[in-house]
């Protein structure tokens, strides 16, 4: 992904800002959540769908693989790769049935761990931690200019 843009996060309300930001311009599409545990992707997943519209709660699908939600008539599919110890496994789990729902939005955290089987993101979101443990660096790419202008207008 050639363009990006790194923001500071220095609290939760950050994060949430973030998240309606990038609800703003991503409702459909793919989205890698990329950190370390404890970065904050969860966190992050949660705003965007109370944004989007969810009205309950959201749980990591570390244990499930995948949870699906039904927000407004839209379907979004918050995957959890992190314990998946073979791409093969999400073939076996029936992840083609997931990703050729129509205008869906699909979230991975770990996606690394799905090799050729995970479609190529739209959005990139890398979240690190810092010496501050309130604060996080994030590093937004896309190959979508335009997406990233959007994105960079919004939180600047």
């Amino acid at each position: 992904m050639s363009n990006s843009l790194t923001i500071h996060l220095h609290s939760e309300t950050d994060t949430q800002q973030l998240a309606q930001t990038v609800a703003r311009h991503v409702q459909h599409g793919v989205i890698y959540l990329i950190g370390d545990l404890g970065a904050g992707k969860t966190t992050f997943t949660r705003y965007l769908l109370h944004t989007l519209g969810h009205k309950g709660a959201v749980k990591s699908p570390t244990y499930t693989l995948v949870e699906p939600y039904t927000i407004v008539e839209k379907n979004v599919y918050h995957f959890d790769l992190y314990r998946l110890n073979d791409p093969y496994e999400l073939e076996l789990m029936g992840i083609r049935d997931y990703l050729e729902t129509g205008n869906a939005l699909f979230l991975f955290e770990w996606p690394s761990q799905g090799g050729n089987e995970i479609p190529k993101p739209d959005l990139t979101i890398e979240i690190l931690k810092t010496e501050d443990e309130m604060q996080r660096e994030v590093i937004l790419s896309t190959s979508q200019a335009q997406l990233l202008a959007q994105l960079e207008g919004d939180l600047n």
